[in-house]
């Protein structure tokens, strides 16, 4: 893949990207069914450095996938990094390790693998789903994202339906964890959008077995 063209924020660069603190910086929210998400705005000071490495050509790959009897094409590009493969900034292998750190006590275990969703612009998208490939399905789990680039709103709601929908709007060094039961008991969305964004890049960190 071509690198893609975008403007970067100019509130966003520094020449070395840094991670800020997590402890007392971290907001929570308590949702329903034991299920919860934290979201720190900024996490990353520097964004637009490691949006520049995502954007090149590290492996991005377009999928086709079945969907109602005909074969489509997955709207946003995709990378998976297995728990040996390195990732490609340094940046990112230290936002995972101080990610495993902080949430030691609830989650149990490392953070393994990093899957990476591209939205190339506002046509690209993800429907609305949770993380229940794997241990997820049945078990509470931690998965952390970090996103680059342009903001989209990641939407949240109950499983089956409800009133109770969140928006956070994701983008420029954004954390969000989705923890407790939120994969199985909770859904989240991408929607696509007629307004001109540039691209962003979702980083997801994941325990084994969950994706």
């Amino acid at each position: 893949m071509h690198g893609i063209a975008h403007q970067p924020s100019m509130f966003d660069l520094v020449e070395e990207p840094t991670l800020g603190q997590l402890d007392g910086r971290v907001q929570r929210t308590e949702l329903t069914r034991g299920a919860w998400v934290d979201h720190l705005p900024g996490w990353v000071d520097g964004s637009e450095v490691i949006l520049e490495t995502l954007l090149g050509d590290i492996g991005w790959r377009a999928e086709r996938r079945e969907m109602y009897e005909r074969e489509v094409d997955v709207p946003r590009l995709l990378r998976w990094y297995d728990a040996d493969e390195p990732l490609p900034h340094p940046l990112l292998t230290s936002a995972r390790e101080r990610l495993t750190a902080y949430y030691a006590q609830e989650l149990g275990e490392p953070f393994v693998t990093t899957g990476m969703c591209l939205y190339r612009d506002g046509r690209d998208s993800v429907a609305w789903h949770g993380d229940t490939t794997g241990r997820s399905s049945s078990q509470d789990t931690l998965v952390a994202i970090v996103s680059f680039g342009s903001p989209r709103p990641l939407l949240l709601r109950p499983r089956g339906g409800g009133s109770d929908s969140l928006k956070f709007p994701l983008g420029h060094g954004d954390l969000v964890v989705m923890g407790g039961s939120c994969q199985r008991t909770w859904e989240h969305a991408i929607p696509k959008t007629a307004k001109k964004v540039g691209p962003r890049v979702s980083v997801q960190f994941r325990p084994v077995g969950v994706s």
